[in-house]
């Protein structure tokens, strides 16, 4: 409905001349309505907004562009102080009450008449469109789908012919007993023949209560159950070796007995406080040891047992060393009072092969120490005799299979040159992943050993271990890292790794000038190094330290105390005695004005004036107080930050997504236009042409990677903001995504599958996978410590990522949001698990729900009910909430404290997207409205869309 009002004469009808022109009005009564679409359609762009005012059209471009107004498409209105007016007006009419901000004003017949933009009805220009006489063609597919994820698997256990072509086949008699073990049913050509029943049941109650043994395994006779049965319940006990009853251990009957005895004994100790119980076994070792003591099975297993040990002993005794390490029984797991006992017999092996796989408490062999303490004695002999034997491989099964000493099979292999087995005996047996890399070294397979390194991170571990016994292979592999740290954008870290090798002191600057250039905290430190560390750094390097030190912007003043800092750890030199005075006076001159935002600076100052040429500075300089000025994030004294956008404030592009880099610029995704990278004023550095609908950037600042959906896969596509080039990557199916990565790993997921991506190969292939989850994963979160993501509405999984992915936790959702199978609408989740899941729970109601983090981490987050709110964002230190308030977006950022910080408030009913990082808050809109908020100084700006 218009808002009209007359009583305003403009003295000039029309623009005249050249005009900056934010809107267009057409006359279908002076154009003819089929023109007026024309004209309309032909103009359109994403973000133009067409409205019914006036028996015409407003037609609200995304951007202004200056034309002629004699040859402009329809009637131009300008942007005067808010309004939007088809005609200029003087000061004086500018002060007319009719002409609010945000009103639209047309001379028409020599009377301006004012509207409220709001109240003007929207017109949908499809239905212009006469689309009947098209033909739906039916889709063809460009190409072949994606190829499957290649992953790096887990080695292949050894063959069996590894361990020589002499290795006797298996007995039918131990391969039934090891599928017995096994829970499965024995091949049919294992079976051996069975006595019939009638001869068993004869000998079960024969008088004496033997069974006969017959074929060739019969070695005499053993009691029958009911001979046990009586023995059991005897003043004596069974033998468990001879079955016979001897009076060694009391039966039932004489422990009933014994215990009623003890009764008055235990009366007598009531009156005393009894002791704190121990923690005794689980319920299931309890009850196994019950039916093993009281029980006709636990007599006959335990007489099985003994005859089975007694068999081993004899090989070992014999010398029969080949029969003996195929029936003999695994030690590699200690033995405890709650250990659970074994009900099962260990049965001959089918090779003598090492099983890379670890093993469970179930196949442990239950025994007393003494048992096993003289079978570890026997394994030890074993051990030695096949190593003066020459057999190696052997010996190193007694390790690692029998004896459970995997770390001492591992180096004992790589003592006799066997790199290679030892390797996949280290990644097999899940050893530390030093170890794991420094055997994938030294079996020259450094392909492997550098991917296991980059899962794990477990470079500087292997590097010292290394060093200790091979320094060529330990220089060789320092190289690899610092190239791996180099490529994924590190240029600090590479620096750090390389710089011992003075050799590769040239690859090293190499790396000093890519950081350097890509500014921030990190920039301003290699920039020190270089300066100080090569005799003609400061020649080189001088007009960027000059730039820094004499910059009078706030915002680098943290550069230049990292600066400082730099310059004072590193070693005496004329280079860093000459920086020291103009280094001083930029820090003084940041703490007089305020800028400093660091906790105090007394002890660097003191130590730049002990690094001056001489003492005049500090003879003139007076006494100095510490000086605190903490950052806006700590300081809740200052006010929050309310910042509105107006509606008339649009760009000249829409905005699909929007990243900061360390020095202040802006990468912006422009989806099929590419992706545009900016200064802080809005001028273009660099434009990539790929596609960018989204883009994940590196913690580095150096790179970033931008996606389009194309059907059911996003086309990926990386950009080298440093040298300022881009180039596709792949087609693959994603499903989520971490928001950021380290330049080295991504971790996605595609349906029910998380994968850590190697962000270096050229196609898209996995380090790690989680795969078969019960549902789709759509959010992921990780950073140098946690990875987490929600399976659906079903569960939250948390890794830690130290020595390679580790789950840490895994707990169900609430069932509040598992029972809904809508929910949650809105998901944030942060590395180390704390999640905030929104779902609509009624027409307009919305309230999150909160999942704690797995770490140490306090939180302190409120639920609120907020019929308005729309989604969620989250970090580990801060959390925004995205409010719908008919007819404007607002965002509300809250601290870890949950106090309210800022207010961004978006006019219109454009909805803006956020990107909650750490340091900075972005949001912004398709009609290329942007604020950037520095989470930091607590600064905010605009951002440059034009």
């Amino acid at each position: 409905m218009s808002t009209a009002r007359a009583g305003l004469r403009p003295r000039q009808q029309v623009h005249r001349g050249t005009v900056r022109a934010w809107a267009f009005w057409f006359d279908p009564a002076l154009l003819g309505e089929a023109e007026v679409r024309r004209r309309i359609l032909t103009m359109w762009t994403p973000g133009v907004s067409v409205r019914a005012v006036a028996g015409g059209y407003l037609v609200g471009m995304s951007a202004p562009r200056d034309v002629a107004c004699g040859a402009a498409p329809g009637l131009p209105l300008t942007l005067e102080q808010g309004v939007l007016t088809s005609a200029p007006l003087s000061q004086a009419e500018r002060q007319h009450p009719s002409l609010q901000e945000g009103a639209v004003v047309l001379v028409l017949g020599g009377k301006a008449q004012a509207f409220s933009p709001e109240a003007l009805p929207r017109v949908d220009v499809a239905a212009w469109l006469d689309v009947s006489d098209w033909t739906v063609l039916p889709a063809r597919t460009l190409a072949a789908p994606p190829p499957p994820v290649s992953v790096l698997e887990s080695v292949p256990a050894p063959s069996r012919e590894r361990f020589g072509p002499g290795m006797p086949e298996l007995a039918p008699e131990a391969r039934a007993m090891l599928a017995r073990m096994e829970g499965r049913d024995a091949p049919e050509s294992a079976v051996a023949l069975r006595q019939g029943w009638w001869e068993r049941l004869r000998a079960r109650f024969s008088r004496d209560g033997t069974v006969l043994r017959h074929g060739p395994n019969s070695g005499g006779s053993r009691p029958g159950w009911m001979a046990r049965l009586r023995a059991a319940f005897s003043l004596g006990g069974v033998d468990a070796a001879e079955g016979t009853a001897t009076p060694r251990k009391a039966g039932l009957l004489a422990r009933w007995r014994a215990r009623l005895q003890r009764s008055s004994e235990v009366a007598t100790q009531r009156a005393l406080p009894p002791p704190a119980p121990p923690q005794g076994p689980s319920p299931w070792s309890r009850m196994s040891e019950w039916m093993l003591r009281n029980t006709l099975l636990g007599v006959w297993m335990q007489q099985r047992k003994a005859e089975y040990v007694r068999r081993l002993f004899e090989m070992f005794e014999e010398g029969n060393l080949h029969e003996a390490l195929r029936h003999a029984i695994p030690l590699g797991q200690e033995l405890s009072e709650n250990a659970r006992v074994a009900l099962g017999l260990p049965g001959p092996r089918e090779q003598l092969a090492i099983q890379l796989e670890p093993k469970g408490a179930g196949a442990v062999f239950a025994g007393g120490p003494d048992i096993f303490a003289a079978l570890r004695q026997r394994y030890r002999e074993a051990f030695r005799r096949l190593e003066r034997e020459g057999r190696i491989d052997e010996a190193a099964f007694v390790l690692t299979e029998l004896l459970g000493a995997h770390e001492e099979a591992v180096s004992f292999l790589e003592k006799h040159g066997r790199f290679k087995l030892a390797a996949e005996l280290a990644e097999g047996r899940n050893l530390a992943p030093g170890i794991v890399v420094r055997q994938w070294f030294l079996a020259k397979d450094v392909a492997r050993a550098i991917a296991v390194a980059r899962r794990s991170g477990a470079f500087a571990d292997a590097l010292v271990r290394l060093e200790r016994t091979n320094p060529p292979e330990a220089r060789a592999l320092r190289r690899l890292w610092a190239e791996t740290l180099a490529a994924s954008g590190d240029s600090a870290r590479a620096v750090q790794v390389i710089w011992p090798l003075t050799e590769d002191r040239g690859r090293a600057r190499e790396w000093l000038e890519r950081g350097v250039a890509g500014g921030g905290a990190t920039g301003a430190r290699l920039l020190a190094l270089w300066a100080t560390a090569f005799p003609d750094g400061l020649t080189v390097a001088g007009a960027q330290v000059r730039e820094l030190l004499e910059s009078d912007a706030p915002g680098r003043a943290n550069e230049r105390f990292v600066f400082g800092l730099s310059l004072a750890g590193e070693d005496a030199s004329p280079n860093r005695t000459a920086l020291a005075v103009p280094t001083l006076r930029a820090l003084l001159r940041d703490r007089a004005a305020g800028n400093a935002r660091f906790t105090s600076d007394l002890d660097l100052i003191h130590r730049l004036l002990s690094a001056a040429p001489d003492g005049t500075l500090r003879a003139d300089l007076p006494s100095l107080a510490d000086c605190i000025h903490p950052a806006w994030r700590d300081n809740h004294s200052h006010p929050r930050v309310d910042v509105t956008v107006r509606a008339t404030e649009v760009g000249s592009f829409t905005l699909h997504d929007v990243m900061a880099l360390p020095d202040g610029r802006l990468l912006y995704a422009l989806g099929e236009a590419g992706a545009r990278l900016v200064r802080q004023d809005g001028r273009t550095v660099a434009h990539f042409d790929v596609p960018a609908f989204v883009l994940v950037p590196s913690i580095h600042g150096d790179r970033a990677l931008a996606l389009a959906r194309r059907g059911d896969v996003w086309r990926l596509s990386r950009l080298d903001l440093m040298a300022r080039r881009s180039k596709p990557w792949c087609d693959v199916a994603l499903t989520g995504w971490a928001p950021s990565y380290d330049g080295d790993v991504w971790f996605v997921a595609c349906e029910n599958t998380v994968m850590m991506v190697d962000a270096l190969a050229a196609d898209f292939r996995a380090l790690w996978r989680v795969p078969d989850l019960s549902q789709p994963v759509s959010v992921i979160a990780a950073d140098a410590t946690h990875m987490s993501f929600l399976v659906g509405t079903e569960a939250r999984w948390t890794y830690v990522l130290a020595n390679g992915p580790t789950l840490r936790d895994r707990s169900e959702l609430p069932p509040e949001v598992a029972g809904d199978p809508g929910a949650p609408s809105s998901q944030a989740l942060a590395p180390d698990g704390e999640a905030a899941l929104l779902w609509t729970s009624g027409p307009r109601t919305s309230s999150p729900v909160w999942l704690k983090p797995v770490s140490f981490r306090a939180s302190t987050r409120q639920t609120r009910e907020r019929e308005a709110l729309r989604s969620v964002s989250l970090t580990q230190d801060w959390y925004g909430e995205l409010l719908d308030l008919e007819g404007d977006w607002q965002l509300q950022l809250f601290d870890k404290r949950d106090a309210l910080r800022a207010v961004l408030t978006f006019e219109g009913d454009v909805r803006p997207q956020v990107r909650l990082a750490e340091g900075t808050l972005l949001a912004f809109d398709a009609r290329g409205r942007g604020l950037w908020l520095d989470l930091e100084s607590g600064e905010v700006r605009h951002l440059a869309v034009s």
